[in-house]
């Protein structure tokens, strides 16, 4: 026969017998909502069908609170050299094998200018790691970075292994960076889940993995739950974060919001803003010199 229930605010009394806490008594929250507490266990099963909803309620609450939390910075962090942030665009940084750093491409120009002008063997701008002579020796550094769990080399062998159609084998290699908490596997394995290569089609796993990866800062996932999202005003706040964050894709999305009275004029105006700052945040002499001789390059 269940006990009377009884409905309280007080976090100091259980909240199915009310029974206060005393020296030999311990009330436990509740591990969801943290709202109300329970003497036993019996309490907590016999309290649960008036608690459900509220449980529910405030625990999709707590989640949003930091789904929609603003990122202090990317998900990428900042250069190890010039301690810039990274632009968002990952191509333009390189991962070196042998520590597994990345590195702007601007520092990495810099480094090879300073080796050319000096005539100096090629070595890694971080540890000073002589370079690989050949892409052999270079995958041998790389795959020593992944027997020892390294989370940026894991995703770097799944982008290698995407690149040669082998779906599965990059799954796996995300799957085992996400599991150390990597952004970009995160996102990667909600790439694929969307697109069913690798794994069965799932989106509430999409979503999952876009959301872990969205709390850590990447910028790309922030975007595409803004996309999804069915309900405007959510889809315009993930959209505002990833304006934030340096994502231009979602500057123009608000743009077409905006466009169509979807998004008030100072939010727009105040993303731009933070858009423009996290652009520039990323802009350095070097990384410029780089980006100009990558392009002097492509001409040849």
């Amino acid at each position: 026969m269940m006990s009377e229930v009884f409905e309280v605010d007080d976090t100091s009394c259980c909240a199915s017998c009310g029974i206060t806490a005393k020296d030999d008594i311990e009330l436990k929250k509740c591990d969801a909502c943290k709202l109300v507490r329970y003497c036993n266990v019996k309490c907590q099963k016999e309290h649960r069908p008036n608690h459900e909803r509220a449980c529910e309620k405030r625990v999709a609450e707590l989640r949003d609170e930091i789904l929609f939390r603003q990122p202090e910075s990317r998900h990428l962090g900042d250069c190890p050299l010039c301690c810039l942030p990274h632009p968002v665009d990952r191509t333009k940084a390189v991962v070196t094998g042998c520590c597994s750093k990345m590195i702007c491409r601007g520092c990495f120009h810099a480094n090879l200018m300073r080796e050319f002008k000096e005539a100096l063997d090629h070595v890694c701008p971080f540890c000073r790691h002589p370079a690989p002579k050949a892409r052999k020796e270079s995958y041998k550094l790389l795959m020593r970075r992944v027997e020892a769990n390294d989370p940026l080399s894991l995703v770097e062998v799944g982008m290698e292994r995407l690149s040669k159609g082998d779906y599965a084998g990059a799954f796996k290699y995300w799957t085992k960076a996400a599991e150390l908490g990597d952004a970009e596997a995160h996102f990667h394995l909600s790439v694929s889940y969307h697109d069913g290569k690798g794994v069965q089609t799932d989106l509430k796993k999409q979503v999952y993995h876009l959301e872990i990866a969205a709390i850590a800062g990447h910028p790309y996932a922030r975007h595409n739950l803004g996309c999804i999202d069915e309900m405007i005003d959510r889809a315009v706040k993930h959209l505002i974060i990833s304006a934030n964050l340096g994502c231009d894709e979602a500057i123009q999305k608000l743009k077409e919001y905006y466009k169509y009275g979807k998004v008030s004029k100072e939010d727009f105006a105040a993303a731009l803003r933070g858009h423009h700052a996290a652009v520039d945040a990323t802009k350095s002499p070097q990384r410029r010199e780089a980006a100009e001789a990558s392009m002097y390059m492509r001409r040849f």
